[in-house]
């Protein structure tokens, strides 16, 4: 982990306690800019059942790609369990099957 993302964490997690230690402010700044009014219209026009359904479908189905074939890297892991393999190793040594 370098130095910068050390550093984004940091201010990530100042900024969120400063948020969450304002949540009444927040609530009522959002409120007075209309973002609310905003957020109902989208709710009552776009947000239907049929449309909450396919986005949850989506997102259930939305798996990354997992590539069994050969591969030019020096880490891999096993189908069956998972396990990190580093070198050319043809068999897991965690679960025994063929990779």
């Amino acid at each position: 982990m370098t130095l910068t993302i050390r550093k984004f964490i940091v201010i990530a997690l100042i900024t969120a306690v400063f948020l969450m230690a304002n949540v009444v402010v927040v609530a009522n700044w959002l409120a007075d800019k209309g973002v609310d009014q905003m957020a109902n219209y989208l709710k009552e026009n776009f947000l239907t059942g049929t449309a909450i359904t396919v986005i949850i479908a989506l997102l259930i189905l939305l798996v990354a790609p997992k590539n069994y074939g050969k591969t030019f890297s020096f880490s891999r892991s096993c189908p069956v369990c998972d396990k990190r393999l580093f070198g050319n190793g043809n068999y897991c040594s965690e679960c025994g099957s063929k990779v």
